[in-house]
């Protein structure tokens, strides 16, 4: 039996965009970043916290490449909530784990502005958590940041353009793709 694969831009529904990063590009850089993890994760006591729905994808691929003892959680804060543009940070979700004492790595699907990282990096640390780190699977190209935090880690850059796909949505769409597009100028 063959599985024939289908390009999203074929679907009517796909906005005018181009890919911008091939998935194996993606492969490529999170493995590169899971290898630069792998020492904090060794030392123990490890919850790798995504940010969700964005980190969703992000989440799984690390922690498929990430050996031996570490906990998964997730958190849902947001500024898009399904808009193009970001809004107020809205809290729809805690971590479930206590972070007392815990090294936490923070895991979002882009920085663009930062002020949703840096909310979440706050709020581990002040539940204690013994050393929190932030890692994102791509970051903007831009100098639009609202805040003077950065993320620890990062695989991919990404251009100041709206972007989607492994992760991050299009109006709420388009999340599950492999690749990432760009919305065409």
């Amino acid at each position: 039996m063959s599985v024939q694969v289908v390009s999203p831009e074929k679907n009517p529904a796909f906005p005018d965009a181009e890919k911008i990063i091939s998935s194996s590009e993606i492969e490529q850089a999170v493995a590169k970043m899971a290898a630069q993890l792998q020492p904090i994760v060794d030392e123990g006591n490890c919850v790798l916290l995504g940010v969700m729905l964005g980190a969703m994808l992000p989440l799984t691929r690390l922690s498929q490449l990430l050996h031996g003892d570490f906990m998964l959680d997730t958190c849902h804060a947001t500024r898009y909530q399904s808009g193009i543009s970001g809004k107020e940070l809205s809290w729809l979700k805690q971590p479930s784990v206590d972070l007392t004492g815990r090294t936490v790595i923070v895991v979002d699907d882009i920085f663009d502005e930062g002020i949703t990282l840096e909310a979440v990096v706050a709020a581990a640390s002040l539940n204690h958590a013994k050393r929190v780190y932030s890692a994102v699977l791509a970051s903007k190209q831009h100098d639009r940041q609202l805040s003077d935090y950065r993320p620890d880690f990062c695989a991919l850059t990404v251009p100041d353009r709206y972007v989607f796909g492994c992760g991050m949505d299009y109006r709420g769409h388009w999340r599950h793709l492999p690749d990432i597009y760009a919305l065409r100028d």
